[in-house]
C-alpha cells in the first residue's frame, strides 16, 4: 500500500512557497537477515517500503507510528545516514542519492538532525563549546576562534542556555538541557530542513513540551522546516501542519493534522489517536 502524501489544507505556519523542499519518491530499505540454523536462507526484511512523501518550506510534517514501523529509518535515509535500496530524494531541487561526497558536504550544511537520546548523542569528553561549535570547524573552518565562539554563544542563548555553560560538560546536564545543547549543534549552520527523530520521548512530559514549544519558537525564529518524528500522536499533533501515518514501513495515510487527528481515514490511526489520550500540557 502506498499513500502519496502532498500539501493540501490550511496551515497554522506561513509557507515560504508552493513549491517542495523535500520530494522523497518510492524510498524503500532492505535489510537481509541473517541465514537460519542448518544454512536455511535468511529473510527480506523491508524496514520501508515504497514511501513517497512531500515536504514544503516552513512547514512541519509530524511522522507518527509505533516504535520498530521504519520512521526513523526513513528520517536518517533522507540525510544519507542510511543509503536506501531504492528511490529518490530531492532536496530544493538536487538530487540527495546520487550527490559526490563534496556535494553532499554543502547539502549537509542545508540538512541537520536532532537525535532521540540526549544523553547518547552528546560527547562526554567534549565541552558544550567544542559540541555546538563542531560543525563550524568542520563546514566553515576558515573562522576565527574568536568569531566561532560569537557564533556559539549566540546559539547557545537561542535555547535559552547562558554563557556559563559553554566551559561546562554534557554530564552536568539535565536531560531538557541536553536537547537543548543538541539543538544549538544542529541550528549553528542554520539549517533549512531538521529531521527531529523522537526529540522528546527520552523526556518527561513537561520537559518534552519546553523542547517542544523551543522547536515552534525556533522554526519562527530561523524560517526552519521539520520533519517531526514521534510515536505521540498528541506531540505530533501540537507541533505539525501536516500528519503521515506510518505502520510496518508504509504510509498509511497523510493529511493536514485536524483531519487526521479528527476524522482519520485509516483504522490503525484510529487506534492511535484511542491509545493516546492527550495531556493537559498538549491541549
Amino acid at each position: 500500500m502506498e499513500a502519496f502524501c502532498l500539501f493540501s489544507g490550511q496551515s497554522r505556519l506561513r509557507y515560504t512557497g508552493t513549491m517542495s523542499l523535500l520530494e522523497i519518491r518510492n524510498l524503500t530499505k532492505i535489510y537481509q537477515t541473517q541465514e537460519g540454523l542448518f544454512g536455511s536462507a535468511g529473510r527480506e526484511l523491508r524496514a520501508v517500503n515504497q514511501v513517497s512523501l512531500d515536504i514544503h518550506a516552513g512547514e512541519t510534517l509530524g511522522l507518527v507510528g509505533e516504535s520498530g514501523c521504519g520512521k526513523s529509518t526513513l528520517g536518517r535515509m533522507i540525510l544519507r545516514l542510511i543509503e536506501p535500496t531504492s528511490g529518490s530524494v530531492q532536496f530544493d531541487g538536487r538530487d540527495v542519492l546520487s550527490a559526490s561526497a563534496g556535494e553532499m558536504r554543502r547539502l549537509r550544511r542545508q540538512m541537520q538532525i536532532i537525535f532521540q537520546d540526549p544523553f547518547a548523542s552528546l560527547d562526554p569528553r567534549m565541552r558544550v563549546e567544542e559540541i555546538i561549535a563542531e560543525p563550524l570547524l568542520i563546514h566553515e573552518n576558515s573562522l576565527n576562534g574568536a568569531s566561532r565562539r560569537s557564533r556559539t554563544l549566540e546559539m547557545l542563548q537561542a535555547v535559552g542556555l547562558d554563557e556559563a555553560s559553554l566551559r561546562r560538560y554534557a554530564h552536568e546536564f539535565s536531560g531538557g538541557q541536553r536537547q537543548r545543547i543538541g539543538i544549538a549543534r544542529a541550528l549553528i549552520l542554520r539549517p533549512r530542513l531538521i529531521v527531529c527523530d523522537e526529540p522528546v520521548s527520552a523526556l518527561d512530559v513537561s520537559v518534552g513540551a519546553q523542547i517542544v514549544n523551543l522547536l515552534r519558537q525556533l522554526q519562527r525564529e530561523f524560517g526552519l522546516t521539520y520533519l517531526f518524528i514521534s510515536h505521540s500522536m498528541p506531540v505530533v499533533r501540537y507541533l505539525s501542519d501536516r500528519i503521515a501515518v506510518m505502520r510496518a514501513g508504509e504510509i498509511l495515510e497523510c493529511g493536514p493534522s485536524g483531519q487526521i487527528t479528527t476524522s482519520p481515514a485509516h483504522e490503525y490511526t484510529r487506534t492511535l489517536l484511542a491509545a493516546t489520550p492527550e495531556p493537559e500540557l498538549w491541549s
